[in-house]
């Protein structure tokens, strides 16, 4: 069996950045799916906290019909969910509508959340659990640090998948609740909170600089305090990296998930990539890690590096076999 996963498709994203409404970019994922058996969707597939579900849904009608086009009977499409299209769990109808897209070449339609295993020793998760554990002072990980001290659920106690989803699942039912009542972009990949910091901090040089990076400082610090950290003021190409590599396998181990190969993908940083250190992608337990990227144009705070070399380019995928290791592929790259 060959299986194809993707992630991080984000359809319905606003300003053009979802990869896959660009009609050339559809197709050649859809075409990649001609020889596979198996299409794994990991997650964030449906943008759901940039606009109302409708608008969502009328976006994924004109992409997932195409995509598993070439998808027949005996072949299979497994969606996970991620963060941001975490609330078709309770949403019947919309979940319904999905799934039928993705049956219209005919293949079968499996939800696993969540994870999934691919094989004996592959697993696959979307990632989003991996911000209750990263120091990167993003806003879902300080969301998380405040849900976890009210409900009194130190990162030492929590030892299941219902202890992330305690911590984690009402502020992805709150960003979702906004989303529906405006049409203005809730959780913009290139004007959120996150994304703007970490602007102001690359770009700041001299003295304004090190007034930001003072200031950064001393407000992580007021948060550590609080008990909402440990957070780190490093917001480097290559600590963003490492925190998010720490972070899943802090899940994995928290889990009690020991695969030869972990996939997941939230990040949006793809990888390991011919030039990055390997040791850095396998955990503490000798798991192996893969990102699998995403297939949105993201902002250009990530994409300050040609373009041809970033890990947050679109159009990553993994190829996997019944035997060896997943393959780390860009099929946009000529």
């Amino acid at each position: 069996m060959r299986t194809l996963v993707v992630s991080d498709l984000h359809i319905g994203a606003g300003r053009g950045r979802d990869a896959l409404r660009d009609p050339e970019i559809l197709a050649t994922l859809a075409g990649a799916l001609a020889g596979a058996d198996r299409l794994v969707l990991l997650g964030d597939i449906l943008e759901l906290r940039q606009g109302p579900l409708p608008d969502a849904l009328a976006a994924a009608s004109r992409v997932l019909p195409q995509l598993v086009s070439g998808l027949g009977p005996g072949r299979e499409v497994v969606l996970v969910f991620g963060n941001h299209d975490h609330q078709l769990q309770v949403q019947p109808e919309a979940l319904r509508e999905v799934e039928t897209m993705l049956a219209a070449g005919g293949a079968s339609v499996r939800i696993a959340y969540p994870g999934v295993w691919l094989r004996d020793d592959v697993y696959a998760q979307h990632g989003h659990y991996l911000d209750r554990h990263t120091t990167t002072p993003a806003f879902e990980r300080l969301a998380a640090g405040l849900m976890a001290r009210f409900l009194k659920l130190p990162l030492s106690e929590m030892t299941e998948e219902n202890d992330y989803e305690r911590v984690l699942a009402p502020v992805y039912a709150w960003m979702f609740a906004i989303s529906q009542t405006s049409r203005r972009e809730i959780d913009a990949a290139d004007s959120g909170g996150s994304a703007r910091a970490l602007k102001l901090i690359r770009e700041s040089r001299g003295l304004r600089g090190l007034g930001v990076q003072a200031g950064l400082r001393s407000i992580l610090t007021a948060v550590n305090l609080a008990g909402l950290g440990p957070l780190s003021p490093d917001l480097s190409p290559t600590a963003l990296r490492r925190s998010s590599l720490v972070a899943y396998g802090d899940v994995l181990a928290v889990l009690g998930l020991r695969p030869r190969h972990a996939l997941f993908g939230h990040s949006h940083r793809a990888g390991p990539l011919p030039a990055d250190e390997r040791s850095e992608w396998v955990t503490a337990t000798g798991v192996e890690l893969m990102n699998t990227g995403c297939w949105v144009h993201e902002s250009p705070a990530f994409m300050a590096a040609e373009r041809a070399d970033n890990p947050y380019r679109p159009g990553f995928a993994v190829e996997l076999d019944d035997a060896g290791p997943p393959r780390l592929v860009n099929l946009l790259d000529p």
